[in-house]
């Protein structure tokens, strides 16, 4: 049987691709109506996590855009090997210093985030960036592709939300950057939603240029995907500056895309006003 932790938006559609696939999947959902739409799709869901180590083979924590409920993963796991699905917004250090407290209870940890969204995990077309021992990964291959069509082992543990984090460093910036070019395009009497098309047709054409114009513009596709690109910037540019790393051209373009990007409750967007990262997202623990 497979765990997993939380079925929101992300979590939920792969929750269906595992039952399809033909894994019995138990699930820990808080929500009474969640469980209930979870039954109804094939899972087993729970309220509180499972008291066995053996009644789980594996378990994997749901992406969240704040760290808190993904934090329920590093308790609720109790598989051999858990979680092997790190979406979460811990940073590399606080995976690999957190993954010692299961060493000793015979749990292989792995980090495998996502690129995609929702529509992807339904076509079974993410791509996974996994990180832990090969041994390790290679046990929660068939769980993984379920949902994804593409895994790659980029290194060790804590190696999968490095690359996520810089992969999503560099879409928000190409999102950046493409909002400065809709204003020049303006300003040269050319439409954004024209511009956006060409720019997908040509050499400028980028995954941020075709996502924009899908949904009718760069502001569109800040909005829809706002909650998870503050999440990974916010842990990008504060990882970058606790351990002194430049992050050169990128600063500025991300900075761009910042204007775009709705706040809520949840999320605070100060500036530091120094060097190096400017943007910065505290949360409350």
């Amino acid at each position: 049987m497979e765990g997993f932790v939380g079925a929101g938006r992300m979590g939920r559609p792969m929750v269906r691709r595992l039952v399809t696939a033909g894994h019995r999947v138990r699930v820990y959902a808080r929500g009474a109506e969640t469980r209930e739409a979870l039954a109804r799709d094939g899972a087993d869901p729970v309220a509180s996590p499972p008291p066995r180590r053996a009644e789980l083979r594996s378990c994997s924590s749901a992406c969240s855009p704040t760290p808190r409920y993904g934090r329920s993963a590093w308790t609720a796991g109790s598989s051999r090997l858990s979680p092997p699905d790190r979406c979460s917004p811990y940073t590399p250090p606080v995976t690999r210093a957190r993954s010692g407290s299961w060493a000793g209870r015979g749990v292989d940890v792995v980090d495998v985030p996502v690129s995609g969204g929702p529509h992807d995990i339904r076509a079974g077309r993410l791509t996974v960036f996994a990180g832990g021992e090969r041994p390790a990964v290679e046990r929660v291959l068939p769980a993984l592709d379920a949902y994804a069509d593409t895994v790659l082992h980029v290194g060790g543990l804590g190696a999968g939300q490095s690359v996520k984090l810089v992969n999503n460093a560099v879409f928000a910036a190409q999102l950046g950057l493409l909002a400065q070019a809709v204003r020049l395009g303006e300003l040269l009497g050319v439409e954004e939603r024209v511009l956006l098309d060409a720019l997908s047709r040509g050499s400028g054409a980028s995954n941020a240029a075709v996502a924009s114009a899908a949904r009718g513009g760069v502001g569109g596709l800040a909005v829809s995907a706002g909650a998870f690109l503050r999440k990974d910037l916010a842990v990008v540019t504060d990882l970058a500056g606790e351990l002194g790393l430049p992050l050169g051209p990128l600063g500025p373009a991300i900075r761009a895309l910042w204007e775009l990007l709705p706040t809520d409750g949840d999320s605070r967007l100060v500036r530091n006003g120094k060097s190096g990262p400017e943007v910065r997202q505290r949360y409350s623990r």
